[in-house]
């Protein structure tokens, strides 16, 4: 649609900044289980222009409204009562946060309409992997479990409105003060489900400075002076998490984890459903989510893929949500790209080509690290390439299956493989702090099986194509690559598995074993 290519253009920034201007018109109502959608809409309709709207289930009926205006909102909550329940007592917090009750239930029961649902969650995959089988080419099947997965435009705005929801909290104390979502939420990679990651922004602050150099005076604020930047971030962080904890409305399971790397505050969000992660603002992980959205935006065959191997990588236990020696999503997308940098032509450009084609205002250096490159995505010439996902499905099987890990290292600053500088495992260059490794944390055994995995399923599609399939007998091509490798393939791994050594094969087993614990574990966890 026309109008999702003019979305589509719009450079990270302008679309942020929208987004959260929406968010701050929007607010959340929890509605009676009889619903009547043309009441409410009505009766909301008497404080202001509602721009747009949807309900989503979430232990009931919920409702996003968005009303044209800011000052309707103040209108509504002007109408609005303190709950009266004799055996709770209220902290008096009044936020966007509302629940609607009908006052006579039984005289307007009887005209409602169910009203439609928006998902927020995504199908399981056998219902995905039976609707993948119904299409006749892969290529299909790769954009149908895009579809599935992505985030829609109403989960989005959620994802939002979470975010303007705990900026109410902290402008209590910094009124200038932003809070803005990073990671899958924006950078178009995100699946349906996913965590919200959000940061605490100054910056905006920050920025007046430069407009004071009039007069004789060197002006400043009297602050509170701390030895680190990071203790002055734990101290924030921990405030507002006790604040969150105490006062906000359906925040639950608040933890202050203040010592990790970077130190961030979970928890639940009941009415938008979202697990949340706050910390303190990290340029560096928006410029990641700012490359990653504009490689989202170049070519729709770069989320395909991506969705397609992250799916794939799930299944048979690559990744996992908890944090461990597993390769993560970020350095799946990260092999993805590179990939797709080392295509003939390449299908998106490397960073130091995006670099090349950025003017002064994309000019951003963060402590020392050159990290600018082009925002502005007409900029960028279409690439040339004209593969089918097919292809660059079962390539990308292969390249892997066979690149050299022990030599080589992935960077995406060049798109081309350089002498690994030490030894982990598995080296990809951070794009931005570039004597990082993103995926330090995996081990040998875990690429040993991403190796074997990734053979194994080049092997099945190239097997596949060889042979004429018969229509919907069994799992073909994404579909197949679906299903975990089970005990009856493992004799036949083994034989195509005889160049990688007895170690590996163990370390397979291994992971199959720790694949059956961890799920014992989350059975009887829950």
């Amino acid at each position: 649609t026309d109008a999702e290519v003019n979305t589509r253009k719009k450079t990270f920034t302008e679309v942020q900044t929208e987004r959260l201007e929406q968010a701050e018109r929007t607010v959340l109502i929890k509605c009676p289980a009889k619903l009547n959608e043309k009441k409410l809409l009505q009766y909301l309709s008497s404080h202001g222009n509602i721009k747009s709207h949807f309900f989503f289930e979430n232990r009931g009926i919920h409702a996003l409204i968005e009303f044209s205006e800011k000052d309707s909102i103040a209108s509504l909550q002007d109408a609005i009562g303190i709950p009266s329940a004799a055996e709770h007592h209220v902290v008096p917090f009044k936020s966007r946060l509302f629940t609607f009750t009908l006052k006579n239930p039984v005289s307007q029961a009887a005209e409602e309409k169910p009203v439609h649902l928006s998902p927020q969650s995504h199908i399981p995959v056998k219902d995905l992997i039976q609707k993948l089988c119904h299409t006749d080419n892969i290529s299909s099947q790769m954009y149908i479990l895009l579809n599935e997965y992505q985030l829609t435009e109403e989960n989005i705005k959620l994802r939002f409105l979470a975010c303007s929801l705990v900026r109410d909290f902290a402008r209590a104390y910094f009124p200038e003060s932003t809070v803005k979502p990073f990671g899958s939420s924006v950078n178009t990679f995100g699946k349906l489900g996913c965590d919200v990651d959000m940061f605490l922004d100054f910056h905006d602050i920050q920025k007046r400075a430069t407009k004071m150099k009039k007069g004789p005076f060197e002006m400043e604020y009297q602050m509170k002076r701390l030895p680190s930047e990071r203790l002055a971030t734990q101290k924030i962080l921990s405030v507002i998490g006790d604040c969150l904890d105490n006062f906000g409305p359906g925040c639950v399971n608040v933890q202050k984890i203040l010592n990790a790397r970077c130190p961030l505050v979970k928890f639940s969000h009941q009415p938008t459903g979202f697990q949340c992660d706050l910390s303190v603002s990290n340029s560096i992980a928006i410029k990641s989510s700012e490359l990653l959205y504009i490689y989202g935006c170049l070519d729709s065959r770069v989320r395909a893929l991506v969705f397609s191997v992250r799916c794939w990588a799930r299944v048979h236990g690559l990744t996992n949500s908890v944090p461990g020696n597993w390769i993560t999503n970020f350095s799946l997308t990260m092999m993805v790209m590179f990939f797709l940098q080392k295509r003939s032509p390449p299908i998106i450009p490397t960073l130091d080509q995006l670099k090349e084609l950025a003017d002064e205002k994309d000019k951003y250096v963060i402590g020392g690290y050159d990290c600018s490159f082009v925002s502005d995505l007409s900029k960028i010439k279409p690439t040339n390439n004209t593969e089918t996902l097919d292809v660059l499905l079962g390539d990308f099987f292969e390249y892997f299956g066979n690149f050299d890990f022990r030599k080589n290292s992935i960077n995406l600053r060049k798109g081309k493989e350089i002498n690994k500088p030490e030894s982990s495992p598995l080296y990809i260059w951070n794009p931005f702090e570039q004597d990082l490794n993103i995926s330090k944390n995996v081990n040998q055994p875990q690429l040993e099986k991403f190796v074997a995995m990734a053979r194994e399923s080049a092997w099945i599609l190239q097997k596949e194509a060889q042979t004429q399939r018969t229509i919907n007998k069994e799992p073909w091509g994404l579909a197949a690559l679906l299903i975990p490798f089970g005990k009856s393939n493992h004799s036949k791994m083994k034989t195509r598995m005889k160049g990688i050594g007895s170690e590996t094969i163990r370390s397979l087993l291994d992971s199959l074993k720790l694949n059956n614990t961890n799920s014992l574990q989350k059975a009887v966890g829950k």
